[in-house]
Formats: C-alpha cells, structure tokens, sequence
C-alpha cells in the first residue's frame, strides 16, 4: 500500500512513516504541497493524508484541486480543531478529518477502514485500480518495462526515456535534458539527442510517421504520452 503525506512537520511525518512502514504501507513525504500535487500527478497512490497548515497554500485549498482529478481517499490530519475547518474540508471533499494530536494506532485504524469503505476489495483503491501505463520505471532496478517486458537500454536510453516518464505528459525541451540527464553532457547537440529518440522509437516499436508513446513537440523537445 502507498500512500502520500503532506505534511510540513517532517518530524511526525517520520515518526508515522515509521509505524506504518511496519504494516507494508509505504509512505511519501511532501513538505512541500505544490510538490505533493506533482506527485499525484505522475504516481498512483492508495490515500492522501493532507495537514491544512501548509506552506504557500492553505490545505483546504490542496484539498480542493486533490478533488478536481483525482477519486483517491483524503484524510486530513490537522491541529486545527476550528469545526468550520473541518467542515469545509469535508465540503472540499476529504472523507475524514483527524485532529492532531493523535495516536498512529488511531491513524492507521482509520486508514484501513477508510479503505474499506471506499473499496469492497479491502484496501485497493479505486486510483490503484486504474489500468497499469504500458511503460512504467523501476528506479530501484534501474529498468524500463513495455507491455510487462523489459527494454533493453544503453545508458543515456534510459536515463532520457526515464526522464521523459517522469514529465509524462508534459513537454521536455532539448535543454532540459541536456541539464538533467548525468549520461550526456552539457556539449551534447540537439541533434545527438534526437539520434538517441530515434533509436527509443525504435526499441518502443514506434510508427516513425504516427509514434504511439513519444510525440515531437516541433522546435522545443518532446513529449511522452502514456
């Protein structure tokens, strides 16, 4: 199980990170709110649990925009005991509101009853459901899967295609790779990094005239599309 912490305090989020690492439930910090919602964007994740004191944007409006994309289960966890706070945020659409300060006993409890509620298959949520992209990353293992398969990859392949996973979605510039791919230096050509797209298309299957994952985006970059 996964799940994603916003949370500014980094001493309790490592403190519940640490309980609930005990029962396989894997957690992701993001002091950062701005950085959670990127990671909502580009991860799946089986809950969010969201503090509403948050640097540079109120948790309630973080709760808001979680709402807007994503069916995911929320649980606000906040000092803030203001019962129009909480009210609003389960307007907002969070689906529990623990008031700190709170037993992870209570915390982990509440998750895998919220779990359940949301799932009758008892801890998988519908986010998690989701059909699986055709590729997907492995940063452990350094390695790139297509339909299941492993793609056999040089270095800066993977390292680019990676990268583009990562941004899925987005457009990358021929810049932004130069400046955040180790494998190829700051002197590499645009031209060199198009050579080592052409030959990701090539080991992706891709229709030269009509690619299925990596799209040209003319005179900036490209962009991967799952």
């Amino acid at each position: 199980m996964k799940i994603l912490m916003i949370e500014d305090d980094l001493e309790l989020a490592e403190i519940l990170s640490e309980y609930l690492e005990q029962f396989d439930i894997k957690t992701t910090t993001a002091e950062d709110p701005y950085l959670g919602l990127s990671y909502l964007d580009h991860e799946t994740f089986d809950l969010v649990i969201l503090d509403l004191t948050l640097p540079g944007i109120d948790g309630l409006v973080v709760c808001k925009e979680i709402r807007k994309k994503h069916a995911i289960p929320i649980i606000i966890s906040s000092a803030r005991h203001d019962l129009t706070d909480k009210v609003t945020a389960l307007e907002n659409g969070a689906d529990d509101y623990l008031p700190k300060p709170y037993d992870p006993l209570e915390l982990r409890a509440r998750i895998m009853s919220l779990l359940r509620r949301h799932n009758q298959d008892f801890g998988i949520s519908q986010e998690t459901k989701k059909e699986a992209p055709d590729l997907l990353l492995d940063e452990n293992k350094m390695r790139i899967t297509l339909m299941g398969e492993e793609l056999n990859l040089t270095v800066a392949e993977y390292e680019i295609l990676a990268y583009l996973i990562k941004k899925a979605g987005g457009v990358v510039s021929r810049e932004e790779l130069i400046y955040n791919v180790d494998s190829i230096g700051e002197d590499t050509t645009n031209k060199s990094i198009d050579v080592i797209i052409g030959r990701i298309r090539t080991k992706l299957n891709e229709n030269p005239k009509d690619p299925r994952y990596i799209h040209s985006v003319r005179g900036i970059g490209y962009k991967l599309v799952q």
